[in-house]
Formats: C-alpha cells, structure tokens, sequence
C-alpha cells in the first residue's frame, strides 16, 4: 500500500512539471505573436497598447481586415460589394438598415421554350433587418396597414409576420464602424426559389433540385440606387423543353434591388369610373365600422418644379422634374426602332392634359463607350425589350411601390412575331377597302406604322392604364364610315380598348381612317390621373377635384370605361366597333365576302411561283376567326346587361338589361347569318388546296360555340331575372328557345331537305338541351366568381322545366316533318334525332 502511495506522488509530480513546461511554451508564442504585431502596427497604435489588441472575434464576427483582405476587387454603389475569389460580399451601411427595397427578378438568357430573355418572373418588397450578430433578408407586405400611430398598428404587425428570405452571419464591421460585412454567395448561388426559376416552370418542366456544381454568380455589379446581380442556374429536370438527352435546364436570372424613396409619393385614390390600375390594402386605421379596402392608383411620378408653380397654375405647360424614359433595346431590328419611339412620344398629347409637356421620352440606349455599366436588365431603366421569339404578342407590365402605386420602372415585352399578328389582323379587317393590306408582306411604312399603333398601345398600360373594352361602343356605326369624323376621332376614343383595325368601312368609303390613335378617352384619363392638385396635401384632399372632373365628362359616352372580362355587357366588348354589333358585324361580313374570293390571289406572291399554300390556310383561318368574332359580338346581347359605373353620390343605376328588340334583333341575326348555313365561306377553290379533311369541323365549331354560348347557364339566369323584374318589356326564355327553334329547324314545316352543316347543328341543340335538364353549370372557384357573377341553382331554377318543354316540344315537330321529308338522308337524321329526344325524356 506505501509502495502503490508513493507511485501515485510521483505520476502527478511528472503531470504538474509537464503541464507547467506546456504553459510556459505557449506564453512564450503569445509574447513572440504579440511583439511581431506591434512590430507591425502604425506608430500611433503602438502608443496605444489597447487601441493595438486585435479585436477578439465574438460569434465569428473578425477584424473587417481579415474578411475584406487585399485579394478583395470592390466596387462603390449603393453597398459597396466585394468579390474574393469567386466569392461576394456586402458592406450595407447602418443607415439603410430597415429601407425597403424592391428585387426585380427577370429572365437574362434562357433555352428554347424556357420564357424570354428580359422575362419578369418575380418582384420583391425587402428589408435588410439586423437581429444580433445576424442580418435577416425579410419579405415585406403591405395587404394589411395601419398608421403606426395608432393604437391598432400593433394589431396589425402583429398579424403581419414577414417570412425570411435568407439570414446572414455578420462576418465584420464595415471598414467605418458604421455598417456590417455580410457574405451573399449563397443568395445568388442556391437554390432561392423566388430569385431562381418560377414555381410554374419548376413544375412544367418538373425540376428536381439544382445543380450546384453547375451554377455560379457572373457578376454583382453596384450602382447609386440598385445593386445587379447576374447568376446562371443549372437544374435537374426530366422534361426540360430543349436538349432533352441532357436532363438539365440552364437560365442566367438578373435580379435588381432598388433602393425605394425613403419618403413615399402620396397616393391618388382610385375611382373605378376612370380605368386604371390600382394596389389595393386594408387599412385598419380608418375610422370606419368594418375592415375598409383602400385603392390607389399605379403612376409614376411626375411633379411640377416649385419655380413653374405659378405657370403651371395660369394654365402654361411645364417640364416635369423628372420625365418619364423608356430606351429601346440595342437587339431591335434598326428599320422598327423610329416606330417603336413613336409610339412612346405619341402619349405626349395627353400628358398636355395633364399641364405638363416632353413628359415622356423615348432613347436609344447608350454605347458601351458612354456608359459601359448600363443593361437593358437594370431596374433603373424602362426598356422596350425586343424578344427573338414566335410568339404573336407583346406586353406592357410595371413594377410599383407597394406603398405608394409609385411606378418604379416598367419593361414592354416585344416578341418579334407580334408582326404576323398585325399583318393577320390589319389584312382580314382592311384589305377590302385598302390596297396597301392585300398581301402577305406590307411595305416597311406600313409595317412601321402598325407597330407605332402597337407600341403606343402597351407604353399605356405601362403608363397605369388598362383595357378599356367600352371605348369602341362609344361611336356610332356610320361614323366609321366617315372620312372627317375617324381622322378627327379615330375609330375608337381610346387606344387602350382593342378596336383593332376599321373593319366597318366600306369599299366607296374614300379616305377614311382605319385605325385608333391616342384618342379623347386616354387624354382624359391621364389627365385624371396625373394632373397634379397642387394644393392638397392628402389623397383625401384630392379626392372632391377628382369627382368633380368625372361628373364633368359623365353623360358622354366618349369617356366612359368598361372593364374587360364581363362576358355579359354587350357595350364592353373585345374587337368590337361601334354601338351597334347588329349593323357592325353586316358591314364587317360584306367585307369578308369580298375578300374570300380574292385571297388567292392576295396571298401569292410573284417573286415565288414555288411556295406552297400555308399563307392561304392561315388567312383562310382569319376569315373564319372573324366572322366568328362577329358572331360573339352579336350574342353578347342575348340575355346582356351593361354595366354603367357610377356613384352613390349621383344617384342612378349601374346595371340596365339590354332592351327586348336588340336582344330579338340578335337571335334573328344569328338565324339569319349563322344558323342558316354559311355557304359562301365554302369556297371549293381554296378548301382544295389547303387540306384533305376538317373545313366541315370550321363550320360546325363556329356554329355549335354559337349556340351553346347562347343556351349559357348564367345567360339564361339573367333572362329569368330580367323578365321577373321587367315582366312583359324583358325578352324571355320561352321567346329564346322558340326563335331558336325556328331559325335552327326550318326545314321541319316543309319537309325540306337538311344539309350537313344544319343536321350538326340540329343535333347539337338537342344536345345542349339535354344538359340544361340533367346538367349543372360547372362550378366557378371562389376566386374567379367576382369575374362572371353568382352562379345558378339549375335544379331549382326555371331552366329544366323549360329545356323538357322543349324537347317535348322538338319531338312532336319532328314526328310530324318526318313523313313529309323525302330525302333519304335527312330522313333518317330526323329518326335519329326522335331517338335521342325520346332516351332523354324516357332514360
């Protein structure tokens, strides 16, 4: 037991002189690090021997020294950013910690079918929040709001929880001490989904993960108000659109974050008299007994400079503080490029309205030589960006600041191919009145002049203006046939509407104009909506001016606004013309038919005696479109109501049924056009040299859409509604479906012999018939119900009732036509037809 003692003293003895000879060692390579550090250090930190200990790292945050080092390439801007080595770096100063930020997230360069280079695919309201030794990328909501000096406002943030969009470790101070250094490596190079590709596409092209060996940051480049950055994502897909066998799928995204005003614009309060576009939020501050939505409108900012108030009270034009620019992509074809700017500057006259001139501009952007940073992605400018694409479109987004419907910036999408759409649209509605539209490749100037139309069309919806599907009602007719009223007026009070081209002009109509322009309409609505009121100070006090310049203009139809997507207001319609869709669509069929017969030959062309018929297909294709279009306009009055906006204040209804006539008067048009076979689009010379098989299906589709949209469930709602309000003055069901009977199954009182065309469209109806009595109207998801109205009870409703009676009514016609029909063929239809009716009654 002594021996075992005595060992024990001995072990621990040897462990202290080790442990002693080890404490020593690393004292003596503390004091050697310390000497070599001051050594090192300027002469006054020296003189300092606490201004000269490194500061220890706390939370990983180091000396900014040691994480911005001397490999570092740094670039000045709104932070400054940092790349080392391939990775980026952020120095956000304290000061524009919790500023909100908008990311405008858009397609760079993509692959065949993956979207469009200067593609929109996502925006962002941000804030750069700090949270310890953390800074936290949060996404910012404004649907719910409140004035932070009201009690409720911690009600609604609280309610208001804004998701993370990433957190970042603070790896340093900023070299100032007035800021953090944060790595965003990760931001631009992971998968992000909404800096990356769309939910929409991830699930088309069903995207598996990214591919981050293949997916890197090319560049972040920092300017006064925005920070670029340019990223090129690699997916895993299994269907991607192109280069199948590779199973991936690359795009280059650009994300802009723009630094938003610290003082919002004030908001102008939207009124839906005037059409715009418009952010909307509930405001919780507002002393009202419910939750209360607030509308503005989206504009961009245009004030008067303090020196021109005077003029600009005395009613002199004055330059804006800042005008509105948009540049024109440098991959613009050079000959489009005079007609797309102006199509920008055409707005000019109705900025005049506003008080204001040059309030809009359109540039060629700058060369490389002048400006080697700027990029048609950059979110401080508004660029027409040119899409190599076979698209037939183009479209005029914006981007706005949630706060405020301050516009921000706004990129017009211009797919190439948009041309064939003009030239498809301007030959079918003009050629029989304008030599300059019969061929399939127009003169450069004419070209140029339907792309000016376009341009000026989408700069408007840039500017905060949408459809206008009212605007084309607003003319009579035979004003359209007049020379000195369409070149006074246009065709339409309003470019925004789409009137498309003046397909009521007729061959004798010398001189007149087939086009809109920036019409009475859109000078008043820019007017409405920019003019500024000088005197007020809140969107409250504006708000008696700007009902006092609605109720000027409100018994003229010329102003007033329809909005698009209201199936059932025959007033507010899609490539209409004119107050009367009845005496419009005549005009318009008398030109298809002096069109058809020449197509052909409009078609052809000279220089290439070899090519084959698929400009004639495609134009056989429009005729049929259109004279389908006409069709939809007519049967929009069956069962129609118009909807008028107005206000409380003014004391009148917004919704009129369409009067009996014109409703009777459609359903005979229809007998009369549609129902009774169109033979004349039969043309034998053109269907023999287009196709084997399908020009019956034309017809028939036109025809049975026709009917069915017709026999609608909530038209035949609104029919029921009218006649239990208005009684006898409304247009009934029972009148309905017996001047349909009549015009769809004339050959049965004679025992005449039924064509093809008819016996589809015969069985169609009857077919139709069978739904409204065992059907019921699809259901509408909640979201979308606001755009077609309430939905009908069909079991409940008077529509079954009345599609038995019908059919009861169908079967005994038919048993009597059948023994006086003697053609065969339509014999055995009629047979046939009694059948169907018969296991419809009797199942």
């Amino acid at each position: 037991m002594k021996k075992f003692t005595q060992m024990r003293r001995k072990v621990g003895f040897l462990f202290l002189l080790f442990l002693g000879f080890l404490m020593a060692s690393e004292d003596a390579m503390a004091q050697r690090k310390k000497k070599r550090d001051q050594k090192n250090q300027p002469a006054a930190a020296q003189a300092s021997p606490q201004a000269a200990r490194p500061a220890s790292p706390r939370n990983g945050i180091k000396p900014y020294q040691e994480v911005i080092t001397a490999k570092a390439k740094s670039k000045e801007g709104l932070f400054k950013v940092h790349e080392i080595e391939g990775k980026y770096f952020y120095e956000i100063p304290d000061s524009l910690m919790g500023r909100e930020m908008l990311i405008v997230t858009t397609i760079a360069k993509t692959a065949d079918g993956i979207g469009y280079g200067g593609e929109r695919t996502n925006t962002l309201l941000v804030r750069w929040d700090r949270n310890g030794d953390n800074i936290l990328l949060k996404v910012v909501s404004y649907s719910n709001t409140a004035s932070d000096s009201l009690p409720i406002f911690t009600a609604v943030r609280n309610s208001n929880l804004e998701p993370i969009l990433q957190k970042f470790d603070v790896k340093a101070k900023s070299k100032d001490e007035e800021g953090v250094v944060i790595e965003v490596t990760d931001l631009f190079s992971k998968d992000i989904q909404a800096l990356g590709l769309p939910r929409n596409r991830r699930t088309q092209f069903k995207v598996t993960r990214l591919d981050n060996d293949r997916s890197y940051i090319d560049r972040i480049s920092p300017y006064p108000m925005n920070i670029e950055a340019r990223y090129v994502m690699t997916y895993a897909a299994t269907e991607p659109p192109s280069n199948g066998s590779t199973g991936l799928i690359t795009v280059e995204m650009n994300s802009s974050m723009v630094l938003l005003p610290e003082e919002p614009m004030m908001q102008r309060l939207a009124d839906r008299r005037v059409g715009w576009f418009t952010r909307s939020v509930i405001d919780y501050g507002l002393d009202v007994q419910r939750a209360s939505r607030r509308t503005y409108l989206n504009r961009w900012r245009l004030e008067v400079k303090e020196e021109d108030y005077e003029k600009f009270r005395n009613g002199e034009l004055v330059e804006p503080k800042k005008p509105i620019v948009f540049y024109i992509d440098p991959a613009t074809p050079e000959k489009w490029i005079p007609y797309l700017k102006q199509g920008v500057e055409d707005w000019n006259v109705a900025f005049e309205e506003a008080g204001f001139k040059n309030a809009i501009i359109a540039k060629d952007p700058p060369s490389p030589e002048e400006d080697p940073g700027w990029s048609p992605e950059d979110a401080r400018y508004s660029v027409i960006r040119y899409f190599a694409s076979d698209i037939q479109n183009a479209y005029g987004p914006h981007v706005s600041d949630p706060r405020s419907g301050e516009i921000i910036e706004a990129d017009i999408g211009w797919y190439h191919n948009v041309m064939n759409l003009l030239r498809n649209w301007f030959f079918i509605q003009t050629a029989a009145v304008n030599p300059e539209a019969r061929g399939v490749n127009f003169r450069d100037e004419v070209m140029g002049r339907l792309i000016r139309f376009v341009s000026a069309h989408e700069v408007g919806h840039t500017l905060g203006l949408p459809h206008n599907f009212a605007s084309s009602h607003a003319y009579p007719v035979d004003s359209l046939r007049s020379a000195s009223f369409t070149h006074k007026f246009g065709t339409a009070p309003s470019i925004m509407d789409y009137a498309r081209f003046n397909y009521i002009a007729q061959p004798e109509d010398e001189g007149v104009s087939l086009m809109p322009d920036v019409g009475p309409y859109d000078k008043y609505s820019i007017m409405w909506g920019y003019k500024p009121i000088l005197d007020a100070k809140t969107p409250e006090d504006e708000q008696p001016v700007l009902d006092e310049w609605i109720l000027a203009k409100q018994d003229d139809p010329i102003y007033r606004f329809g909005r698009q997507g209201n199936p059932y207001d025959p007033s507010a319609q899609s490539e209409d013309l004119g107050d009367d869709a009845m005496k419009a669509s005549d005009y318009g069929i008398k030109n298809l038919k002096l069109i058809l017969p020449n197509l052909m030959d409009w078609t052809a062309e000279e220089d290439k005696p070899f090519k084959d018929y698929s400009d004639l297909n495609e134009m056989y294709g429009q005729v049929i479109g259109q004279y389908n279009r006409y069709m939809g306009h007519v049967r929009t009055n069956v069962g129609g109501v118009y909807e008028l906006y107005k206000s409380a204040g003014q004391g009148e209804p917004v919704y009129a049924h369409v009067d009996k006539s014109t409703q009777k008067r459609a359903v005979q048009f229809l007998n009369k056009e549609l129902f009774a076979t169109p033979s004349w689009l039969m043309d034998d010379d053109i269907i023999s040299r287009i196709g084997d098989f399908g020009n019956l299906e034309r017809i028939r589709s036109v025809q049975v859409n026709s009917l069915n949209g017709i026999l609608e469930w909530g038209r035949l709602g609104r029919m029921i509604e009218n006649e239990a309000i208005n009684g006898n003055k409304a247009y009934s069901m029972v009148e309905l479906f017996d001047d349909l009977r009549a015009g769809i199954w004339t050959e049965l009182q004679a025992g005449k012999k039924i064509d093809v065309h008819r016996r589809s469209l015969q069985r169609a109806h009857i077919e139709r018939l069978e739904l409204l009595l065992t059907g019921n109207e699809p259901n509408v998801p909640a979201q979308f119900r606001s755009r077609v109205g309430p939905q009908i009870n069909a079991s409940q409703s008077d529509i079954r009732p009345m599609a038995r009676a019908e059919l009861k009514t169908l079967q005994r016609q038919i048993s009597a036509a059948i023994p006086r029909t003697s053609d065969r063929v339509s014999k055995i239809h009629l047979e046939d037809s009694l059948e169907r009716i018969k296991a419809i009654l009797e199942p």
